[in-house]
């Protein structure tokens, strides 16, 4: 496969863009698909890939830190963990729909976990939101519209 280092490194970004990390993948992305050296749509699947991955290791920490918020030493205050579930019963787990966005996403996806929400569930809504940006940033990008 030619520019597998390139489609590793933009897998890892947008894998770490979904964790708590502060990062954009969508400027790895972005400048991959100005250069015209790779295929559009190997590029939206392997950022969709990594980042819909990102978010299910978020869940899967939400599902195991639900365990210890009890705890003492456990990072979030209680009060960010209660406004943080309110919002995601409020909107339901529609939010998760929201999980591409900068700042909200990642916590919702690690509320969803924390909150139990069901595994096909949640993998369906943040693949719709995971894949549905990236397209939007391969279209603009490429002038389709």
């Amino acid at each position: 496969m030619n520019h597998l280092a390139e489609y590793t490194g933009l897998f890892l970004a947008s894998f770490a863009a979904a964790t708590i990390f502060p990062f954009q993948s969508e400027v790895v992305l972005f400048g991959m698909l100005l250069t015209h050296h790779y295929s559009t749509a190997m590029l939206v699947v392997v950022a969709s890939l990594g980042n819909i991955l990102g978010s299910c290791a978020n869940w899967g920490m939400g599902r195991l830190l639900a365990a210890f918020e009890d705890r003492p030493w456990f990072p979030v205050k209680r009060t960010k963990i209660a406004r943080a579930e309110r919002w995601y019963h409020h909107y339901g787990r529609w939010s998760l729909l929201l999980s591409w966005a900068p700042i909200v996403g990642d916590p919702l996806t690690i509320v969803a976990g924390v909150l139990k929400e069901p595994f096909p569930i949640f993998l369906a809504l943040v693949t719709i939101a995971k894949v549905g940006r990236y397209v939007a940033v391969a279209a603009i990008t490429q002038g389709w519209f």
